[in-house]
């Protein structure tokens, strides 16, 4: 079919090269977490040229390519078992804007597919290339006759489901073309891309965007409003998939960059990929879930994402769970990522050297995760010997349903492993009960997604606004205030001609000196004054790239949607509080990495005047030293009066000049700017607002430190006059203590400290006091014991005791009953409004076939509780203590009938 092998990386160098010999800007890929209401990974490669589609914002660019990282988790179960079911996929795409149409996509396209791989061509047969095409769409079926000369019969109409693209909610669409390899009849049968799929592969996709689409209800059901203002096009091949066709592959999990996993994991677990027999292809799946999902896990915390119990998080955790799980299965139980995630880095890293730089921090969040998931493994295996242990006792062979999803979704145990050790136990479980709780959580999840869908039909009247008066001129770096012109007025969404007294509403200005909420940084405060009255700014955020819209309540007056000119000045006390704590985050940020080393890295921050919040990616708890270290540091830097300074450039130079790119953030590679705080000492990628020396901070107090989840920290402080304000009050407590104790500030803690050592003592002795008192009340109890067919009981109420109290002298009443006699002891305490129950039975009473925890369970229901224990001796509790006397009544009973 080709000439040679090619490696995943030689196919996408020379995707690049092709286009940009052909006039494209070469676009690096995108983070996977672009700031996108309705994605949680980047999961195409036009994704982040969305805002230039949808009109958002002028392309710096009429032609552009890139290979761009995407991940698609909808499908996760079917990993493994298809030739083509990825999570992590590179997609290469061209883009045009109002440029090229279909016949110079359909021309590139050709030219690099069957160009020969000498002159950097990727060299497939042109005999064996089909493509499709919508029916209607006689433009794209005449450019491949002319210019790939195919012959009418490989070139397929197929409907609207295959062959238009849209986003699935109003905006940009248009018939689309993909281009098919046949890999030959021992793949399938005949017969085109219409007849099979697997023989017929699908390697590239040509968009045209051409219409504006008014409504989308299902892909094949939408509403045309019109033609686009400008043609576009929008292409995607998946490099995976041409890289196991190039190197004679079979499906994608045995390309260059993904088989290397596969094969360690075969030493590891001496299982063999590709093995005969029904119980080898098990296997096979398994290989290949391993190796797709360390090497997603890979790219995800490459691009920041941290382990977690929701969103972006939750996958994560998902993929690396499964992939150790599946080591498991396969036979392998000791610790498997720092055994497969370097093969991964050092395949990935020739495409994506970042991983070998960030390789530290990298790896030190995933084999956290693992540590963290094999001792789930552990409990959930306690908890599954529980569940077991009822479903016996009940007489029943079958765990139900909700009992294996709850171990699968509160424990994170797989149902693989419920379904395995159920074997083992002689159960069986309820999978379609499990199923069915799985599926209506699903369901939930897509109601979720289709809920914040909806977020982009939202901005449809901010788009128009845009469309209409162009982008906000934005003043923040430059002024507190300005006169500007009203081009809007909102409430809950459309316009309105006026706001009255006291009404919340949106104002869009021509030019403002607010900061719109961003990068961790909280919105100006400030007024917006107007003939006749004034306006409260509430809010300031972007809704869609350009445009400024704030949030305003009428203070006093009546606006106008008419007004002629508004003033709007920005609280100065807000800003400087605002620049304090924003440079104050970099300044700690800076101090963290100082401390704790250089994978001590970002991954979230907030921070309004006078106060910052930093997350930060790290596995233990900050010790004392190292929390007054970091806030020694900070402040030494405030003291050095750095100087700060910004300047605009292009992503690649800010990264090569050493300057943190945040993760998740949205940056334009065009031009991004960078903020410096004493020089190399710290660089950030940074649209927010700072002051011009680092000693206009104020100060740096941290107040706190803790954890924010699975591998993430979070450490707060406070900054300039909150922060003085912060010392004085503690200062204010040292005074008032050290007059209150009668000593010096300096011996305070001494002070203190004897004073709890005196007062455990106290209580220690307190404690023995109040032992021997209930102790002493055993003699009695014991001297009122009842005899109860041929047993000798005692059944009382402690009001005021709690289950230690209860245990305690349970069991020495049972030990002045010894002897031959059975004897047994049931106490029941009534404390806080809960009761405690304790059996204690002497080896006489057992010997009568008499159990401690049958008595306690008899009592229990009286008590709205439940219990158990050994044959000797057992304890429970319950929430009605009402009905205390007639759960003795009932071990009285049982007593009696045994």
């Amino acid at each position: 079919m080709t000439d040679r092998y090619l490696s995943s990386a030689e196919i996408r160098n020379r995707f690049l090269a092709h286009f940009e010999e052909r006039g494209h800007t070469v676009v690096p890929s995108a983070s996977l977490l672009l700031d996108d209401p309705n994605l949680l990974f980047v999961n195409a490669g036009m994704v982040p040229f969305k805002p230039y589609f949808l009109g958002q914002e002028t392309p710096p660019f009429s032609r552009a390519t890139s290979v761009q990282k995407c991940v698609r988790t909808l499908d996760i179960e079917e990993v493994g078992k298809t030739t083509r079911h990825g999570t992590f996929f590179q997609m290469n795409g061209n883009f045009s804007f109002g440029d090229y149409f279909k016949e110079g996509a359909v021309q590139y396209a050709w030219e690099l597919i069957t160009g020969d791989q000498a002159s950097g061509g990727l060299g497939f047969n042109p005999d064996r290339i089909w493509v499709t095409v919508l029916p209607e769409d006689a433009e794209a079926r005449d450019a491949w006759k002319r210019i790939a000369g195919l012959p009418d019969e490989r070139i397929q109409p197929r409907g609207l489901k295959d062959n238009y693209w849209n986003m699935g909610v109003p905006g940009p669409g248009g018939p689309c073309s993909e281009i098919y390899i046949d890999r030959g009849p021992e793949f399938g049968p005949d017969g085109g891309p219409e007849a099979d799929e697997d023989r017929f592969l699908e390697i590239w996709n040509l968009v045209f965007m051409q219409e504006e689409l008014s409504a989308v209800r299902a892909k094949d059901d939408f509403d045309i409003a019109g033609p686009l203002p400008s043609k576009n096009i929008d292409t995607g091949m998946g490099l995976e998939r041409v890289a196991y066709l190039l190197q004679g592959k079979n499906n994608l999990y045995e390309i260059d960059t993904v088989f290397p996993v596969i094969e360690r994991a075969q030493e590891l677990s001496g299982k063999k990929y590709g093995a005969p027999g029904s119980d080898a292809q098990v296997d096979d799946v398994r290989f290949r879930v391993v190796a797709d999902h360390v090497r997603s896990s890979l790219m995800l915390i490459g691009d920041g994402v941290t382990p977690g119990n929701e969103g972006r998080g939750y996958v994560l955790r998902r993929l690396l769970r499964r992939a150790v799980r599946n080591m498991r299965l396969l036979g392998y139980q000791d610790p498997a990522l720092p055994e497969l995630l370097p093969v991964s880095r050092d395949r990935m890293g020739e495409s994506y050297p970042e991983l070998v730089t960030d390789w530290d921090r990298i790896a030190q969040v995933a084999f956290a995760e693992e540590e963290a998931f094999r001792k789930t493994l552990q409990a959930g295996t306690q908890i599954f010997d529980l569940a077991a242990g009822e479903v016996k006792q009940s007489g029943a062979s079958t765990i139900p349903g909700d009992k294996a999803f709850a171990l699968h979704d509160t424990y994170g145990f797989p149902i693989d492993l419920t379904l395995e050790m159920a074997s083992e136990a002689g159960l069986s479980v309820d999978e379609q009960g499990f199923r069915q709780l799985m599926t209506e959580q699903r369901e939930r999840a897509k109601a979720d997604a289709r809920a914040k869908k909806g977020q982009h039909a939202d901005t449809g009247v901010y788009r128009g606004i845009l469309d209409a008066n162009g982008p906000t001129e934005w003043l923040a770096y430059e002024t507190l205030e300005t006169e500007s012109r009203p081009l809007a007025l909102l409430r809950e969404g459309a316009a309105v001609d006026v706001l009255a007294a006291g009404e919340i509403g949106e104002l869009v200005l021509d030019r403002t000196p607010f900061y719109a909420e961003s990068g961790g940084q909280v919105a100006d405060a400030g007024t917006i004054d107007f003939e006749g009255g004034t306006l409260e700014v509430l809010d300031v955020q972007r809704p869609v790239r350009g445009l400024v819209v704030h949030q305003v309540r009428v203070v006093d007056g009546e606006l106008p949607a008419s007004a002629s000119l508004l003033h709007a000045r920005v609280d100065p006390d807000w800003r400087t509080g605002a620049r304090q704590a924003h440079s104050g985050t970099h300044i700690v940020h800076a101090a963290l990495r100082e401390v704790l080393g250089p994978t001590a890295l970002q991954s979230g921050s907030y921070n309004r005047p006078g106060y910052l919040r930093l997350d930060f990616g790290w596995l233990s708890a900050l010790n004392p030293d190292q929390v007054h270290e970091i806030e020694h540091v900070a402040n030494n830097a405030l003291r050095a009066d750095l100087p700060v300074g910004w300047q605009y450039m292009t992503l690649s130079e800010a990264r090569d000049w050493g300057a943190l790119a945040l993760f998740g953030e949205t940056y334009d590679d065009q031009k991004v700017r960078v903020v410096e705080i004493g020089g190399p000492w710290s660089r950030e990628l940074c649209g927010g607002t700072h002051v011009d020396h680092s000693s206009q901070v104020g100060t740096i107090v941290v107040t706190g430190e803790a954890s924010v989840g699975s591998g993430n920290r979070r450490i707060e402080a406070l900054t300039g006059v909150e922060g003085f304000s912060y010392l004085a009050r503690e200062r204010d407590v040292v005074s008032q203590l050290s007059t209150l104790l009668k000593t010096q500030p300096d011996d305070l803690v001494g002070r203190v400290s004897d004073l709890v050592d005196r007062l455990k003592q106290t209580e220690k002795e307190m404690e023995k006091i109040r032992l021997a008192q209930l102790l002493s009340g055993g003699a009695a109890l014991a001297e009122g014991a009842e005899v109860v067919n041929g047993v000798r009981v005692v059944a009382q109420r402690l009001d005021g005791a709690s289950g230690g109290d209860v245990r305690t002298l349970a069991t020495d009443v049972r030990g002045r009953l010894a002897g031959d006699t059975p004897a047994v002891v049931v106490l029941i305490g009534a404390a806080n409004g809960k009761a405690s129950i304790v059996a204690a039975l002497n080896d006489a009473a057992q010997a009568r076939g008499l159990k401690a925890g049958d008595l306690v369970r008899a009592a229990a229901p009286f008590l709205d509780g439940k219990g158990g224990g050994k044959a000797d001796l057992a304890q429970g509790g319950g929430a009605d203590v009402s009905r205390i006397d007639e759960a003795l009544a009932a071990v009285t009973a049982a007593v009696a009938s045994a």
